[in-house]
């Protein structure tokens, strides 16, 4: 058994692989392949270099020692993803190749039986397969890349040469995968997308509040909850009371409630209509 060599990890993994036809797949498998050896040959990297672990949705890539990490990050990652964006805008959504892209690096033995054996390949493909980074690029429905780093990655790397990596683009997430003991902090951002606040994937909006049921039914809701008046309605609402046109009310004025009586507004008191 060789010594394992410390190394840049990087897994991908394309959206929604499973669901596409034969063909599709075909094209896929072809299509991603292309898209990843130009994005890297046009920042410098050579892909023949790579030592990588196929798949049909994706691959493992294990990079040569003296790639330089901002490199991969700052400028093969972003050149990915715009040719993505590019190849995406002319197909159909059955079509298009999405990637979810984690790195991490990490001791890895090159010499395996059947693969790659060390604990930073299965960190790396955990970070790829968490479900924030799927729900991430669920969210942004133009977007080519999520991207996913380690904290170490982060820390090193993101951080250190910020005019490059965009450190503010990427948020905290945690990666959790109960059924295989696995709870760890990672950064995650989709590339070129502002996710201070990203709509929400497959969530609906809250119910809106019962309408209807007659005044106890009114009278259960809270005054924020009540339906808005137009601002040139006219009216005034104090606490509960709302009085329109030509009767609204003010400090020490004097309006008529709902069954003829007087209420009076002044002194700092609030009065109810009944």
């Amino acid at each position: 058994m060789r010594h394992p060599e410390r190394r840049l990890l990087i897994s991908v993994d394309m959206e929604r692989y499973s669901r596409r036809t034969n063909l599709q797949q075909y094209e896929a498998q072809k299509d991603f392949r292309d898209l990843l050896h130009e994005a890297a040959h046009d920042v410098g990297l050579d892909r023949v270099a790579w030592t990588t672990q196929q798949a049909g949705d994706g691959e493992l890539a294990i990079l040569p020692r003296d790639v330089a990490e901002s490199r991969v990050i700052g400028r093969f990652v972003p050149e990915l993803n715009r040719r993505l964006r590019a190849y995406n805008s002319s197909r159909v959504p059955a079509a298009r190749i999405r990637l979810r892209v984690a790195v991490h690096q990490g001791l890895v033995h090159l010499d395996g039986a059947n693969g790659f054996p060390g604990n930073a390949v299965v960190f790396v493909c955990r970070l790829c397969e968490a479900e924030p980074v799927r729900r991430a690029l669920a969210a942004f429905p133009d977007a080519g890349v999520a991207l996913v780093v380690s904290a170490e990655i982060y820390r090193d790397v993101v951080t250190e040469y910020p005019e490059e990596m965009r450190p503010e683009r990427f948020r905290r997430v945690e990666v959790v995968h109960p059924d295989k003991g696995f709870q760890e902090d990672a950064w995650l951002c989709v590339v070129d997308e502002d996710m201070s606040a990203p709509p929400t994937a497959g969530t609906s909006a809250p119910p809106p509040a019962p309408r209807g049921g007659g005044p106890a039914a009114e009278h259960r809701r809270e005054p924020s909850d009540l339906p808005a008046r137009p601002r040139d309605a006219g009216g005034i609402r104090t606490g509960d009371v709302r009085v329109d046109g030509q009767n609204a009310i003010g400090h020490g004025a004097t309006a008529i409630g709902s069954v003829g009586r007087d209420v009076t507004f002044g002194g700092g008191r609030e009065g109810r209509a009944r």
